[in-house]
């Protein structure tokens, strides 16, 4: 476990769990994002790409530790996750690359936080299923895009976090507050 981010200070924190991408992975999707998304929005930066599991929104401090500790449960009875790009999705704000979840691992991982999450009262499950996508780009108009698949193949993952999300002018900052692996 490691913990990248630091919280004194903040009364609340706007906070998600998600699954982070290798950097294989995350080179692969800046090379694409700069041959397909170049003018049609602002792609998401290197640092902000990932799979969300479960946003949490705004928090109090004194809730990150049961809140890491509900994804470090899930993520240690997680199996072996396996991703691979399915489609390129557009809704009204932002365009987003679609995963299969090839071994069903994400989709259990997801559930098993929702529980616990729910649990501790610190989420309410979203009434659609949950749907393994990275963000990669967000706009004010929508583009209308239809770029090919990023040529990632399938890939494993190894761990997952929770990040806190700080809004600036710019767009969301995203820091890592504490990194878990999966599968114990």
């Amino acid at each position: 476990m490691t913990s990248a981010g630091t919280v004194e200070g903040h009364e609340h924190l706007r906070l998600f769990c998600a699954l982070r991408l290798p950097d294989g992975i995350l080179d692969g999707l800046e090379r694409w994002q700069r041959e397909h998304f170049t003018g049609a929005g602002r792609p998401v930066p290197r640092g902000n790409l990932h799979a969300t599991l479960a946003f949490l929104g705004r928090r109090p401090a004194s809730e990150l530790p049961a809140i890491a500790g509900a994804l470090r449960a899930a993520a240690a009875a997680a199996g072996e996750i396996v991703l691979s790009p399915n489609r390129y999705r557009e809704t009204r704000s932002v365009g987003m690359l679609v995963l299969e979840d090839e071994t069903g691992e994400a989709a259990r991982l997801a559930g098993k936080l929702f529980d616990g999450l729910e649990r501790l009262g610190v989420y309410e499950r979203e009434q659609r299923p949950w749907l393994p996508h990275v963000t990669v780009i967000r706009y004010r108009e929508r583009p209308r895009l239809r770029p090919p698949l990023p040529e990632l193949g399938s890939f494993g993952l190894s761990d997952a976090a929770v990040y806190m999300s700080s809004l600036r002018p710019t767009g969301a900052e995203y820091a890592v507050l504490e990194a878990v692996p999966l599968g114990g």
